[in-house]
């Protein structure tokens, strides 16, 4: 069983550069599915056990993959006629894969996948997804663990009115209206970057797509979408990881592909604590954190341009630093502190309250062995480790594998006493 063993204790100090975001290339290549000429080729795709799951997953639907993992490419050419059943194999191992519905709709008209799986980290409901497929025509058939959704004639433009800014539901929306008859417009979309990334492949592509990064997006369809070259964003939720790396190790570090822009409600909360952060360029930001203790802080995730739910766990650990009590509520998923009982076994006072974790600063962490949960609890576990006395082993790695590109070693260039061994 691969495990990271982290010795604690020593500050961060250098530069890392930032892989492409997992949030934003799966959705992008999910788009590329559309493409019925040309082939297309991706950038800055980062090498990820799940761009692999979804390589493997369009290969089952007869689209033809090239992924070289490190040269961080990959191409793909979807040509050919879509098959339309996505297995359980696959998207039962991750939640991203639940996106092919979309366009596999728009293009052959029916489009039957099992139901989306992922982290444990709380219900994550496709109601919205499903609301947009049917007000654009379709029929949805819900049995035996899988979703089927059929339009008996071509899709037609709508208003679609979603009851929360669902990032997923935008998505496959926003795919499934591009090949659709007439306008369609989303109201109440999400706005995330990961989702203005993907509109912009889009448009490339020769959607015609007005409101990216607004809350009221106005797809026009079009006959056809042709595959081109689109290069990701990087990933603002690793850029946050090492953002509070630096600050929680009392270290130093330049982060490349870190823009201010994506990260405005992270950075807000870290300056307000007392965390020196420093805008480099338009992509990089040096963080950096001489106090012995920070300023206690009020957390509530929300959807953008609101505090991040994915960095909520990893912010957790940074709260332990303050001389007082932080509070962090959740109000996206209902099961996120799952990471709350692994940092009470390195001796952190947390309790929960509700939505609520109320976080007490201590003075040291201890190491021991604890648990990577879901992908993001096992980055901030390690970070922890990184704070700790002694030594901290984290099981359970491969969550983590599913989002951070070589974390030890690029947590290693940085000075951390940091390995991944094999037991």
């Amino acid at each position: 069983m691969e495990k990271i063993v982290v010795k604690g204790g020593t500050p961060l100090i250098g530069e890392v550069q930032v892989s492409g975001a997992k949030n934003a290339a799966l959705p992008i290549l999910a788009a590329g599915l559309l493409a019925t000429e040309g082939t297309s080729k991706f950038y800055n795709v980062p090498k990820l056990s799940d761009i692999k799951t979804i390589g493997l997953l369009f290969e089952s639907l007869g689209v033809k993959v090239d992924y070289k993992p490190e040269e961080n490419t990959l191409e793909m050419d979807a040509r050919k006629p879509l098959l339309t059943e996505a297995s359980f194999e696959f998207v039962s191992k991750m939640r991203a894969s639940f996106l092919v519905l979309g366009p596999m709709l728009a293009r052959e008209g029916s489009a039957k996948v099992a139901m989306p799986g992922g982290c444990s980290i709380g219900s994550r409901p496709i109601d919205q997804h499903l609301k947009g497929f049917e007000a654009l025509g379709a029929t949805i058939i819900q049995d035996a663990g899988f979703v089927e959704a059929r339009a008996e004639k071509e899709l037609e433009g709508t208003t679609i009115f979603f009851d929360f800014p669902s990032v997923g539901g935008t998505q496959n929306v926003i795919m499934a209206s591009c090949l659709a008859k007439g306008k369609t417009t989303i109201v109440n979309a999400a706005q995330e970057p990961e989702i203005e990334d993907m509109i912009n492949f889009l448009i490339k592509m020769g959607a015609k797509i007005e409101g990216k990064g607004t809350s009221v997006l106005v797809i026009e369809g079009v006959e056809k979408l042709v595959g081109t070259e689109y290069t990701v964003m990087p990933d603002r939720v690793e850029a946050a990881t090492y953002m509070i790396a630096a600050a929680a190790t009392k270290g130093d570090v330049l982060v490349k592909g870190a823009p201010y822009k994506d990260n405005v409600a992270l950075v807000s909360k870290m300056r307000e604590m007392g965390v020196n952060i420093e805008v480099v360029d338009e992509m990089s930001m040096r963080v950096s954190n001489k106090l012995d203790s920070l300023r206690p802080v009020d957390v509530k995730t929300l959807p953008h341009p609101g505090f991040l739910t994915d960095m909520q766990s990893i912010m957790c650990v940074l709260t332990l630093l303050a001389d007082g009590t932080s509070t962090i509520t959740e109000t996206v998923f209902e099961n996120r502190f799952m990471h709350v009982e692994e940092l009470r076994r390195m001796n952190a006072k947390i309790r929960i309250e509700g939505r609520s974790s109320l976080i007490e600063g201590l003075p040291h962490l201890e190491g021991t062995t604890v648990r990577a949960t879901d992908l993001r609890s096992g980055a901030a576990l390690v970070i922890a480790g990184l704070m700790a006395t002694g030594t901290t082993k984290v099981i359970d790695i491969y969550h983590i594998d599913r989002g951070y590109v070589d974390i030890e070693e690029k947590m290693r260039k940085l000075g951390a006493d940091i390995q991944r061994i094999d037991e």
